[in-house]
């Protein structure tokens, strides 16, 4: 889920959303000579568009809300146009659409909180499906993401946008989180394994982000492109639409991972839906955008599936918000943080590299399995 600017890494994703949205996971892509290849008509919190003259925001955020609203730094048509009459201060932001530096206020505030020494929480939940050629798509598993972001306003007017996120699965029956799972594809059972993306970071600018090096995957630098993001307005609701689409090498090299990988490269796409309310936009003392939306991420398998290199992927469908506490999210999935990641209640508060998605922290952090015993 885990979803948002350069946080499109590729992999699974947080991130979160998310993250995302968050994240799941993770979400956050190279053609077959190692170079990354990505094609999108919208801009998410994730990268997209890498193969082209421009990179997007990314991922996995989905799962996640946004960031600053220092306009008394901004310059430009954005500086001029705060100062129209509007909401409870008599003052309100005028939709920009096409001002790189209202789009980059605005995506800070949806992403994360501009005010000092704050920072926002995601959620995400939804359906992981498995997508096979020759039947109708199955449902697997429930996902739970849950995400802290922090945006820090830098020197020049940018924020560095600062996740953590986790991906929980879910028994479609009984609602428990899982730590085994009977797979239903091949009648193996297996063990689950967490997503924990930690941290996935990009930065928020007037420009597109440069792509994710995804450890050093991915060396494609495009120019700089003015960040002009998807927006539209329904009635008294805006929506942004935030796409990735990825081809890119994949850190589980078959070779070494047969029963994890599903070949040398990963197609990944992401495709987040934010909305948030027009006057909560236009207002200039929210210093977060509360938002909600959907997503939707094709992915390979998921490692820890085994599938042994069969054909077909993964397909996840689910919503996301920012919510303003922990306690907001369900129960068990608060438990299970506060349990086994409790870091992941606070957001990070500096920035740290590499940022790495769900496939890449596979690869650094599990071993690969033995082969099937035959029955």
């Amino acid at each position: 889920m885990i979803p948002p600017a350069a946080r499109r890494r590729a992999g699974q994703s947080f991130r979160v959303a998310a993250r995302r949205p968050i994240a799941a996971a993770g979400a956050l892509r190279h053609r077959g000579d190692g170079r990354l290849v990505t094609s999108s008509s919208t801009d998410p919190g994730k990268p997209t568009d890498m193969n082209g003259p421009t990179a997007r925001l990314s991922r996995r955020h989905a799962l996640q809300g946004g960031a600053a609203l220092g306009l008394a730094a901004a310059t430009g048509a954005a500086q001029a146009a705060t100062t129209t009459a509007g909401s409870g201060s008599g003052r309100k932001i005028p939709l920009a659409f096409n001002d790189p530096i209202w789009n980059r206020e605005t995506r800070a505030r949806l992403e994360g909180d501009t005010a000092p020494g704050k920072f926002v929480h995601g959620y995400a939940t939804g359906i992981v499906h498995a997508v096979r050629s020759d039947e109708a798509i199955k449902p697997l598993f429930g996902f739970e993401v849950f995400s802290g972001i922090r945006v820090l306003k830098q020197p020049d007017g940018s924020y560095q946008r600062l996740c953590r996120e986790l991906i929980f699965y879910r028994d479609l029956k009984t609602g428990e989180l899982m730590d085994e799972w009977d797979n239903v594809l091949t009648g193996e059972r297996v063990k689950v394994v967490d997503v924990a993306n930690d941290p996935f970071n990009y930065v928020i600018s007037e420009y597109f982000p440069d792509p994710p090096s995804y450890g050093g995957l991915n060396t494609d630098k495009p120019p700089k492109r003015p960040l002009l993001l998807k927006w539209d307005l329904l009635g008294d609701i805006v929506s942004h639409d935030s796409d990735i689409h990825l081809y890119y090498k994949s850190a589980l090299d078959p070779a070494r991972w047969p029963r994890e990988s599903s070949g040398p490269m990963n197609q990944v796409s992401e495709m987040f839906r934010y909305f948030m309310r027009r006057e909560d936009v236009e207002n200039p003392e929210l210093t977060h955008l509360p938002h909600s939306g959907v997503w939707a991420r094709l992915t390979p398998w998921l490692p820890w599936m085994l599938m042994d290199g069969a054909p077909g992927h993964i397909y996840y469908m689910g919503k996301f918000s920012s919510i303003k506490t922990p306690d907001m999210a369900p129960a068990n999935v608060l438990r299970r943080v506060e349990e086994r990641w409790p870091l992941y209640l606070t957001a990070p508060d500096k920035w740290v590299d590499p940022s790495l998605s769900s496939l890449e922290n596979y690869a650094r952090t599990q071993q690969p399995q033995p082969p099937r015993r035959k029955p």
